[in-house]
């Protein structure tokens, strides 16, 4: 049956940012509709429009959402969350200062949570990350992007995006990015990225996507260029880790090999930016990360005003950025990247979805797409702003309810 909800005071669909691509975004390209109502049938939306316009679908099944503010769904795109153990003695050396790539010189950083997570069961691992998925629904995440990466052996890899696949409730979208370190079982990266290519039709099944950390003392530009085109060969979308600790020319690079998404993009230079404007891959940004290992923030500023769609994720994981509050993240991006709350808005949601390729899908409150929304009991104005603050009194997808506030 037909469902109709109402009780929306304002309800911001997006649709106009989704229009624009998610690029130069302003307050008028959320969308707003008043004493709003949004019409599903089977988890789509059939229509969205004013209430008062609702009474020509006569019968249906009325849900009365009493929110004040609507918006759809928010999308973590770039997260780690299945691990075991923790790095918080790597968060003390860094506090003295400490870098991060001398923790992981030493035998820290990535490898530290390999061991934990080689050693944990994937009953253990799942379990972990069923309590991280109950933290994601009640700040209104409905889609969350889950790489593996903490493996580094096919075993322990498949492993982690079985149990990712596992989760019930949040839609997931699985990233195999067994090229995230160099494991200590193997001599060169050079090497391992050969390994790494004859594990990728064993991940059809488990992986939507593919990453890799290009970075200094980790894996190359030309090394990543055989994994990653052997991955689009084999039909898995690319993204990578770009930029984060060096200038590497990197961001660019995997955008010009198709990447759905360049991720971190620090050290981008002006030029770089330029050109990244004119493709269609999405700038990721993780101030949380940057906000915990000490580095400067990405220059949001200047990719978003050449016309770069930028999204916002918390990069979630044990060590660099051991939070998944994805408000915090939010209120980083508009203090320390100066973006405003339409910018910090789409790209949690429009933008980020781009990111994972799910953009006809989620995103937006807009027909022919999931219903997929949140609602809050504030507003608009009160969202990222107070830090630990997530007024959500509901979260839906595909027309179902996945968390109620109880309050």
């Amino acid at each position: 049956m037909k469902k109709l909800f109402i009780d929306i005071e304002k309800l911001y669909t997006l649709k106009p940012a989704a229009v624009k691509q998610g690029r130069n975004v302003q307050e008028k390209d959320l969308g707003l509709i008043t004493d709003a109502a949004i019409l599903t049938e089977k988890g789509r939306i059939l229509w969205v429009g004013k209430k008062s316009q609702a009474k020509k679908f006569g019968r249906v099944q009325r849900e009365s959402l009493n929110a004040k503010v609507v918006l759809p769904a928010l999308v973590d795109c770039h997260t780690h969350m299945v691990f075991a153990g923790n790095r918080k003695d790597e968060f003390e050396l860094r506090n003295q200062g400490v870098s991060y790539q001398e923790i992981a010189d030493n035998g820290g950083g990535i490898l530290s949570t390999v061991k934990a997570t080689r050693k944990a069961t994937a009953a253990e691992l799942l379990e972990l990350a069923q309590e991280r998925e109950k933290n994601y629904l009640k700040q209104g995440v409905a889609t969350v992007e889950i790489k593996s990466g903490y493996g580094l052996n096919l075993r322990t890899e498949k492993k982690m995006l079985e149990v990712a696949r596992s989760l019930k409730k949040l839609r997931v979208v699985t990233t195999f990015l067994g090229p995230h370190a160099l494991p200590p079982e193997f001599k060169n990266t050079s090497e391992y990225i050969d390994e790494t290519r004859k594990w990728l039709p064993m991940f059809k099944v488990l992986a939507d996507r593919v990453d890799i950390f290009i970075e200094q003392g980790y894996f190359s530009q030309q090394e990543a260029k055989r994994f990653l085109d052997d991955a689009q060969s084999q039909g898995f979308d690319i993204c990578a880790h770009t930029d984060q600790l060096n200038a590497t020319g990197s961001s660019l690079f995997a955008a010009q090999l198709g990447a759905k998404s360049v991720d971190h993009c620090i050290r981008i230079t002006d030029e770089e930016v330029l050109e990244l404007a004119k493709r269609p891959t999405t700038a990721v940004l993780l101030p949380t990360s940057d906000f915990y290992i000490r580095v400067p923030y990405p220059p949001a500023r200047r990719l978003i005003d050449a016309g770069v769609a930028v999204a916002l994720a918390t990069d979630f994981n044990p060590g660099s950025a051991p939070s998944q509050d994805i408000n915090f993240t939010a209120i980083l991006a508009r203090l320390e990247m100066k973006m405003s709350l339409p910018e910090t808005i789409v790209g949690l949601t429009l933008n980020a979805s781009r990111a994972l390729g799910l953009e006809s899908e989620i995103g937006s409150v807009e027909v022919g797409k999931s219903a997929d929304f949140v609602c809050f009991s504030d507003e608009l104005g009160s969202l990222f702003y107070e830090v630990g603050y997530h007024p959500v009194q509901s979260l839906w997808k595909q027309s179902k309810r996945l968390f109620k506030n109880k309050k």
